[in-house]
């Protein structure tokens, strides 16, 4: 599909500096430009490229001015990596209306309910009683379970598993492989050091604008429900556990894990590989680097790192002591062989 230069300057509010006639069919990095893409300048290192880029449109902000000739079109905008990501999400729209329809072989369960244009790919499932909105999108080897309830505008890419009884609000979207819904990890010990399964018997609950990675997985609760809030964005292999409450507006990094009761407040960010116990509550606008472990409650707006994790300008300065660490032993060592000496003497 392709976008004429004077239709993209119209839709961002943006100014034209060149050429409103040229088309592009797709997007490119400025150093990667090619002819018929577009492509953005918003850090003033990688400047060089835009006199040297190929790209035919090239999005730039509205303080830029440039030192010397640029073959590209240029829009001025007010915060181009901003118009970019709009332009990626208009593009993204256009794509996927493209698929529409039921196709074959795939099953709706006659109790089901199923809103307009709604995309079903082959394979998928729907089951008893499930409601699905308007303009769903349902990519091949979908499982929609049984009185699940879905919104409108939502995206579920293929192989996402949604287990019975999970609510899902509007414009979501469910990556490849994510799993919601799933069995909390309960189990009680026996006398003869078995362990008996717990029936979880609760749901998840997903509020509007959630996205979830792919291959992710949010559990449902043991009784009530595991709810993730509006607008938050988890990564993929992200893991949430049962009866979890997670705020809204939140963004967690690859490989976070939470365990199981935890309250999480609203507009947190936690890197990579972060862990958090069960049964504690972490404030709002809470930060946590990556790999930091937390066991004990957050309170709100604070910054930390490291396991367990502490203010982040602590930690920061222990990693300096940290690695002196085979400094300062030999420093000790020296200064006992000396103090020997002296009481030798």
């Amino acid at each position: 599909m392709d976008f004429k230069a004077t239709d993209i300057a119209s839709f961002l509010n943006g100014e034209l500096v060149g050429d409103g006639d040229v088309k592009v069919s797709d997007v490119s990095k400025i150093e990667e430009g090619k002819e018929g893409t577009l492509a953005f300048l918003a850090n003033p290192k990688y400047e060089n490229y835009i006199y040297e880029t190929n790209a035919s449109i090239v999005l730039v902000n509205k303080s830029f001015e440039p030192r010397k000739e640029i073959s590209a079109t240029l829009i001025k905008v007010d915060d181009a990596y901003q118009a970019f990501a709009s332009l990626l999400d208009l593009y993204m729209q256009a794509r996927q209306n493209l698929k529409k329809g039921i196709e074959q072989p795939s099953y709706i369960d006659e109790s089901a309910s199923v809103g307009d244009d709604l995309y079903l790919g082959a394979f998928s499932y729907i089951g008893q009683n499930a409601k699905i909105g308007n303009n769903v999108k349902i990519y091949p080897q979908v499982h929609i379970g049984d009185n699940v309830t879905i919104g409108d505008d939502c995206i579920f890419y293929a192989g996402a598993k949604i287990y019975a009884d999970t609510v899902i609000g509007n414009r979501c979207i469910i990556h490849s492989g994510a799993v919601i819904g799933s069995d909390g990890f309960g189990f009680a010990p026996t006398r003869d050091g078995s362990y008996k399964k717990i029936p979880q018997i609760g749901n998840a609950i997903l509020e509007d604008d959630v996205e979830i990675g792919a291959n992710a997985a949010v559990d449902c609760g043991t009784m009530g429900s595991t709810i993730i809030r509006k607008g938050t964005k988890i990564d993929n292999l992200v893991q949430i556990a049962h009866n979890c409450d997670i705020g809204e507006n939140n963004v967690f990094a690859g490989q976070v894990g939470i365990s199981g009761s935890t309250k999480v407040g609203n507009n947190c960010m936690f890197a990579g590989q972060v862990g958090l116990g069960g049964h504690i509550t972490v404030g709002d606008n809470v930060t946590l680097g990556a790999q930091s472990g937390v066991a004990q409650n957050v309170k709100s707006d604070q910054v930390l790192l490291g396991s367990p994790a502490i203010d982040i300008k602590v930690a920061m300065k222990a990693y300096v002591m940290l690695r002196r660490l085979p400094e300062i032993r030999n420093e000790v060592l020296q200064l006992k062989k000396d103090l020997e000496s002296l009481k030798n003497k």
